[in-house]
């Protein structure tokens, strides 16, 4: 799962670094990746791409909410 949270979204190049924010940040990097593969994308890449084009309503529709 690391290689791609770092691959998808430059995990290893974050500027975050203090406190908990490491491991929130991992924790939704994780989520969005298994939302994605949940909703058929083979490529996080491209699924990312996608969701990026109608950022209001597109990562709602993926987790289903209204």
């Amino acid at each position: 799962m690391h290689h791609v949270r770092d691959t998808a979204s430059s995990e290893d190049a974050s500027k975050i670094r203090t406190g908990h924010g490491p491991e929130n940040m991992a924790t939704l990097r994780s989520f969005a990746i298994s939302t994605l593969r949940a909703a058929g994308h083979h490529s996080i890449a491209a699924g990312l791409r996608e969701a990026s084009y109608t950022p209001l309503t597109r990562p709602l529709d993926l987790i289903t909410l209204p």
